[in-house]
């Protein structure tokens, strides 16, 4: 939190505004990346996903594929973990709302779990494309 200190001429806010940013910038780094540890400690599916897509980085290497691709699986595989980390935490949450077995928790979990389905059906089509395309079969 900022404050006003008094000087003889002026007053300053201290800490400076950019100072605090600093600050707020980092914590959340921190926050982001306990959350990272926590979902790799506790999810086999985040691990395994992180494995296919080293494999699939690979394999676009191994296809000689550009720049492009490589940004392009990057995002992929960004939002991929964006969308398991939230899946994780909708589960979190529905397994402390709702303990018992219940229609509410199935449904709210498999829709968490569809949303990174669609994800992994969006990668796997781009390497068949990109892979398609480097065997000439279609052209990009």
């Amino acid at each position: 939190m900022c404050r006003l200190v008094a000087t003889d001429r002026h007053v300053k806010v201290w800490p400076p505004p950019m100072l605090e940013a600093f600050r707020h910038i980092v914590h959340a780094g921190r926050n982001s990346l306990a959350g990272l540890s926590h979902l790799l400690a506790t999810e086999l599916a985040a691990r395994i996903e992180i494995a296919a897509s080293v494999l699939a980085f690979v394999w676009l290497i191994v296809l000689g594929r550009g720049a492009g691709d490589f940004v392009t699986l990057l995002v992929i595989f960004c939002v991929l973990m964006s969308v398991e980390a939230l899946n994780t935490a909708i589960e979190r949450i529905v397994d402390r709302e709702s303990p018992e077995i219940s229609e509410f928790a199935r449904v709210t979990k498999d829709l968490g779990s569809t949303a990174v389905f669609f994800l992994l059906t969006a990668a796997g089509i781009f390497l068949l494309a990109v892979t398609a395309d480097s065997a000439g079969l279609i052209s990009l």
